[in-house]
């Protein structure tokens, strides 16, 4: 940690003592956790065919079932999603927060049963679902539920004679993410969208034919204070934190502050978020 690091979260760290008391205390845990933000983006590139023009793609990530958010939570987030009308369901990484002392059961295949997308509902591991070995686990349960895995891999969207690729990666900090294996299908034309849990591999992927990176990993920060910003985030999302990067001429970046909280019950400043895309030729 250098020195401007280890500065700015002490001061932080003490901010957060000294302010996150009473009402502030309350509002950062009973209130801003459950308080949704939709945010929605347009995404407009030559390369996408116009038979996408309007299509929609909503992205969620890091529910960390278990800790601090309960499926009652998560069917209240699905009728959110389904109302949207996405033509795309996309999940970034981190269902469940301890795979290994999660009570697993039908109800939580229903719920992700129940979203619906005709063009396909997709996903990819988070760190917390390698961990606690969940990996079969979660398999299992994304499979019953009709998702397809992206594990350095990619899908072809289809409409009419009309395609664009979608990719996804492995997690970087407990899987073996492999980029070029789940390039290998594309074609110099093609429009590629690629799920990575953490965004800090998009300086890893910028040398690579993608056009657009979804992550989540982050949480945002979970809690932000004014002037100076997060004070923690994990490893591999410690550069792109939240929001919108441009990467390189060819490749942007969303990074998605996520759904649950993690470590600490905590929201401040950095409410939960959905992504809507939609795609213009």
């Amino acid at each position: 940690m250098n020195r401007r690091t280890f500065l700015k979260r002490s001061l932080g760290s003490l901010l957060t003592l000294l302010g996150l008391s009473g009402g502030t205390y309350f509002y950062a845990r009973e209130i801003e956790p459950s308080l949704l933000t939709i945010t929605e983006e347009s995404i407009t590139s030559p390369q996408i065919p116009a038979a996408f023009n309007q299509f929609k793609i909503v992205q969620f990530s890091d529910t960390h079932l278990g800790f601090h958010y309960d499926l009652e939570q998560l069917e209240s987030l699905v009728s959110k999603i389904n109302n949207l009308k996405p033509d795309l369901i996309l999940f970034t990484g981190d269902l469940v927060d301890e795979p290994n002392n999660y009570h697993w059961n039908n109800k939580l295949i229903q719920l992700l049963q129940q979203l619906e997308a005709p063009e396909g509902k997709f996903w990819i591991y988070g760190n917390h679902d390698h961990g606690g070995y969940g990996t079969e686990i979660l398999y299992e349960t994304f499979e019953a539920a009709n998702f397809t895995l992206l594990q350095n891999s990619a899908s072809r969207i289809q409409r009419e004679d009309a395609s664009f690729v979608l990719a996804g990666i492995d997690d970087a900090m407990l899987g073996d993410p492999d980029i070029s294996q789940a390039l290998e299908e594309r074609t110099d034309s093609d429009f590629t969208i690629l799920l990575a849990h953490e965004p800090d591999l998009a300086d890893v992927v910028k040398n690579y034919p993608v056009d657009i990176q979804l992550s989540g990993h982050s949480h945002g920060g979970q809690v932000r204070l004014p002037f100076i910003g997060d004070l923690y985030t994990p490893a591999y999302a410690e550069k792109y934190v939240q929001g919108k990067y441009t990467i390189s001429d060819k490749l942007t970046l969303y990074v998605n502050s996520g759904i649950g909280t993690t470590r600490l019950p905590y929201r401040f400043l950095c409410r939960p978020e959905l992504h809507v895309f939609t795609l213009h030729s």
